[in-house]
């Protein structure tokens, strides 16, 4: 059984006592230079937040597949993932939920001055991207190109690499594009290179007519529902402290540390990317939309991706009531 923890929230000094309320345990995995870290210190900094009804604890997160196995062992209870993983472990009899954090993707970039304008002017090109064979924007990116009768998997030559090297590698022209993540493209971008596409961008090409996250925050359901309360004002919580870092100047420079950049250009383009992805809008239309990036995910992967679920699986979004 987990310790409790109270706080004092008012002290009568006439009477030589106080009143205590419990607070719920929050234990969050987190990767250190994400973005979840800058939204979880702004929050923390925030006065209406430290009365909460919530303890939070950040955990530190070696990677993405290190926050899987520690949110599945209780080891954490909420990180940071996709939509696709939860479904696929509900097919599994697993209870995870997600709940929408974030509607920026990745990007397509090139150097400035590249005759690259299209997906089509990738053919023999080399493109490095972010993750690997399964990374759904390489797996959407790819579902896209087959719109134009292009198999954009053998038409290029490939290099999956973590987003950093790849970064490193088309400044050292050794790449002619990469396909990568919003921040890393947002750092090159900083520095003169060219966006072709963004994952909004992709799923237009596809007929995906909302704006569906990729990204949420991801619990047991089970605890959710033992919690529910206190995790809905969690929710409420960090869309406050998103929209504080977009319009308090102050809050923004508080951030700025956990960026690891100097310069000003990119400081400002990391900020405009970050708040481009707030998500204002989540209901119905969007799950369903969900529903159709994940059969494209799954004829494209051939399965290796989601699983042989047909569907996405019933409970794999939280509904805040």
């Amino acid at each position: 059984m987990r310790i409790k923890v109270f706080v004092v929230l008012l002290c009568l000094s006439v009477f030589g006592s106080c009143l205590a309320v419990e607070k719920m345990p929050m234990r969050i995995g987190v990767q250190a230079l994400g973005t979840l870290e800058w939204e979880l210190q702004a929050l923390q900094a925030d006065p209406e937040f430290k009365n909460s009804d919530i303890q939070l604890q950040v955990v530190p997160l070696a990677n993405a597949e290190a926050g899987k196995i520690a949110l599945q062992s209780g080891s954490v209870d909420m990180i940071v993932s996709d939509w696709i993983w939860v479904s696929s472990i509900r097919a599994s009899a697993g209870d995870l939920t997600f709940y929408p954090y974030s509607n920026t993707s990745g990007a397509l970039v090139v150097p400035k001055n590249s005759a690259i304008q299209s997906i089509a002017d990738l053919k023999g090109k080399r493109l490095g991207i972010a993750g690997g064979e399964l990374d759904k924007n390489w797996l959407l990116l790819q579902a896209l190109s087959q719109k134009s009768s292009l198999n954009l998997n053998e038409l290029v030559e490939k290099t999956f690499a973590a987003p950093p090297l790849l970064n490193e590698q088309i400044k050292q022209d050794r790449l002619d594009a990469v396909l990568t993540y919003w921040h890393f493209a947002a750092r090159l971008e900083a520095q003169g290179y060219r966006q072709i596409l963004d994952g909004s961008q992709i799923l237009q090409g596809l007929d995906v007519k909302r704006n569906v996250p990729s990204l949420g925050y991801v619990f047991k359901q089970a605890w959710g529902q033992a919690h529910k309360v206190a995790l809905n004002n969690f929710f409420k919580a960090t869309k406050q402290a998103k929209s504080q870092i977009c319009s308090q100047d102050a809050v923004w420079q508080s951030i700025v540390p956990l960026t690891h950049v100097d310069d000003a250009q990119t400081l400002a383009l990391l900020r405009q990317r970050y708040c481009q992805g707030g998500v204002e809008q989540w209901g119905s239309a969007e799950q369903e939309a969900a529903q159709e990036i994940y059969q494209l995910l799954r004829g494209v992967s051939q399965n290796k991706l989601t699983g042989n679920a047909e569907h996405l699986q019933a409970g794999t979004f939280w509904t805040v009531d």
